[in-house]
């Protein structure tokens, strides 16, 4: 079952949040992340719309889309339904993700160094039904 966040969803989403991107950035330093949670729980959340998922009473996933547009995170498959163009960033070293995205149709479109971490993120975009162009390579 998919349905919008709710207030009481909002341990379990930061549980999730945290451990999975602690375990998908292998790269960067676990306390980066736990320090990072205020600003995902008290900034990011409150000004993005999320939809949970459910499985059987427990979260399965979750994405949150900020601006009608922009992918924030991404735990279950169901934004393309509700917003035709999507953007989001990755951390090019998360090869598990990059595939992932390219797979589902997201090219590459910018890059950029986090000043905070010094890794490089990759913007990518997806489009419903169009064909898009990219002087960017495709994610590892």
């Amino acid at each position: 079952m998919i349905r919008p966040m709710r207030q009481q969803d909002l341990p379990a989403v930061l549980t999730l949040w945290l451990e999975s991107t602690t375990r998908a950035h292998p790269f960067i330093p676990p306390a980066y992340w736990q320090e990072s949670l205020p600003s995902v729980r008290d900034d990011y959340l409150p000004a993005a719309r999320t939809w949970v998922a459910e499985r059987e009473s427990a979260l399965a996933g979750f994405i949150s889309v900020l601006c009608d547009k922009v992918v924030g995170a991404l735990f279950v498959a169901l934004a393309p339904q509700a917003y035709p163009p999507l953007t989001l960033e990755v951390y090019r070293r998360n090869r598990h993700a990059c595939r992932f995205y390219h797979r589902c149709g997201f090219i590459p479109i910018a890059q950029r160094l986090n000043a905070e971490t010094g890794h490089l993120i990759l913007t990518l975009h997806w489009r419903a039904g169009g064909i898009m162009h990219s002087s960017t390579p495709p994610p590892p």
